[in-house]
């Protein structure tokens, strides 16, 4: 295998190290900013006119208030996963090699760019420019993507991609990211209750998350078949709740969002994490 193609073990732990400093800037950042954005919530309040998308949320919200002290708390626990989960992962696979945890990685740290949902308070506290707002709502839009995508792209290893063709999955999935995150129209006037810019043909990437769900949960469970390891089928199921939770805590808008999120979130990174470390524990 040709460096060129396939990443080696030590330029991977690096990236991992990098994830770690990354993800521990970026809560270092969110705590700082959140001594000024705080206050402004209360007023915040009494202008929201849409509330967050998705099931939980729609069944949640019949009984229970937006509240924006619980949407920045489900930002912090979103930067905190993905600066803890990155650490469990450096700790599972310094010295386990697998084509898929790669990909996994990319999905944790995509949390870390949450924090860029504190512009929008920012942005009325200081009058900053509606495109810069833009701007951060692409990139927000790119994260997010990017996640989904990755972990897509590990499922698909795990089912029998060859390995080698790692660098030229990474550059379909952020072209593909990049042309979603720059396609969108945005519209920058109108918020939700999770502090999410208003985005265009919202249910058309409804379905685009619901089929890249499916496809990812499946190709884990052919690959339980096809490699003879039951293993995956627990991976499997962890998808399935991290999804749910990933999709639970990024739209949350009261306090039951970020708690039924993380525990979901959590409890589906550890069982894809510890299934795969035994997997390629003895390769």
């Amino acid at each position: 295998m040709g460096y060129a193609w396939y990443m080696t073990l030590s330029s991977r732990n690096i990236f991992f190290k990098t994830g770690i400093i990354f993800t521990s800037l970026c809560f270092l950042v969110f705590l700082a900013a959140s001594i000024t954005v705080l206050p402004v919530y209360p007023s915040m309040e009494t202008e929201i006119a849409r509330r967050s998308g998705g099931f939980f949320q729609a069944l949640t919200g019949r009984f229970l208030n937006a509240n924006l002290y619980a949407v920045h708390v489900s930002m912090a626990v979103s930067v905190l996963y993905a600066f803890l989960t990155m650490i469990l992962i450096y700790y599972f696979f310094e010295k386990t090699q697998s084509p898929e945890i790669l990909f996994i990685a990319f999905f944790t740290v995509s949390f870390s760019f949450e924090e860029i949902r504190l512009l929008l308070p920012l942005g009325r506290m200081y009058d900053i420019p509606s495109l810069y707002l833009l701007m951060i709502s692409r990139i927000l839009l790119f994260g997010r993507y990017f996640g989904i995508f990755s972990l897509f792209a590990a499922s698909v290893y795990a089912a029998g991609l060859e390995v080698q063709k790692q660098r030229n999955i990474l550059l379909v999935i952020s072209v593909a990211t990049m042309v979603i995150a720059l396609g969108v129209p945005i519209d920058t006037q109108t918020w939700d209750s999770s502090l999410n810019m208003i985005n265009g043909y919202l249910s058309m990437f409804r379905l685009i998350e619901a089929g890249t769900f499916l496809i990812t949960v499946i190709s884990f469970l052919i690959a339980a078949w096809s490699r003879g390891s039951k293993e995956f089928v627990f991976i499997s199921a962890g998808t399935a709740l991290a999804f749910l939770g990933r999709n639970i805590l990024l739209g949350a808008d009261t306090w039951a969002g970020p708690i039924v999120g993380v525990l979901l979130l959590a409890t589906g990174t550890w069982f894809i994490c510890t299934k795969l470390h035994k997997v390629y524990l003895w390769l």
